[in-house]
Formats: structure tokens, sequence, C-alpha cells
């Protein structure tokens, strides 16, 4: 996948929301969504419980695009200890995205999913401890 915004590894986080406005914090100083996209993103937590995680320890916080895409684009959050999401869920890494319409919205969903499919990458994806080794996962 491209247009990887930013990379993070920290230690911990105080909560989930905090989680999500660090991974979302390369796209806005990227220009590539307005500061109500990442209260969207928390919103949706709040609405509609952790739907967010796709898999154990891994959520893809986004939103809809009129909540203040500006371009296409993608950062990753990848924590030493697990933060917790509503519903018990605990999360390592998130991958934040911004798609300026639909379609690039649900393509880059897919790519996502695709690369989760393999358990090799999956691997890779918790025990990456670089930018570079996060990079050869979701690029």
């Amino acid at each position: 996948m491209s247009n990887v915004c930013g990379i993070c590894f920290k230690d911990s986080v105080s909560d989930w929301r905090e989680a999500i406005r660090l991974v979302a914090q390369p796209l806005l100083e990227k220009g590539c969504i307005k500061e109500s996209y990442i209260d969207a993103m928390i919103q949706n937590v709040i609405d509609n419980g952790p739907y967010i995680i796709i898999m154990p320890g891994f959520a893809m916080p986004h939103a809809r695009p009129e909540c203040g895409a500006l371009k296409n684009g993608m950062s990753v959050l990848k924590l030493k200890e697990a933060v917790q999401f509503p519903g018990d869920e605990d999360v390592q890494v998130l991958v934040s995205f911004s798609g300026v319409d639909p379609e690039e919205h649900l393509n880059m969903i897919s790519k996502l999913a695709e690369t989760l499919m393999e358990d090799e990458m999956v691997d890779k994806l918790f025990a990456a401890e670089t930018e570079s080794e996060l990079l050869e996962v979701i690029e």
C-alpha cells in the first residue's frame, strides 16, 4: 500500500482515544485529513463499539470520506503495551487511513485485509520493531 504518511512506535498510551489521536496525527500533519476526521473516528467507536478491531490485537480506525478526508493516506501506530478498547478488546497495532472517495476508501480496506489474511504477514506485523520492518508488511 502506498501513501504511508507516518509510522509511530510507542510503549503505551493512556486510552483508546489517545491511540486513535496518535495514529491519526501523521495524516493530520500531512494534510490528508481535517481534525473533524479524528473526532469522527472516535465517535464511530463510541456509537458502534469496537467494530474497527478486525482481528485480535489489530484495529483499523477510519471515518467516512465526507468527515474530513482531504487526500488518500495511511498511518500506523505500534504499541509495546496493548491498549484496551470498549468491549475489553486489547489492541497493539492501529492502522488508520483516509480515502477521499468511497471507492478508494473500500480499496484501501480490501488491500489491508488481503495482507492480513496471510499468517506470515500478521506475524511480521506484530513482531516489527522498526519502521522498515512495518513498511515491508503494509506496502
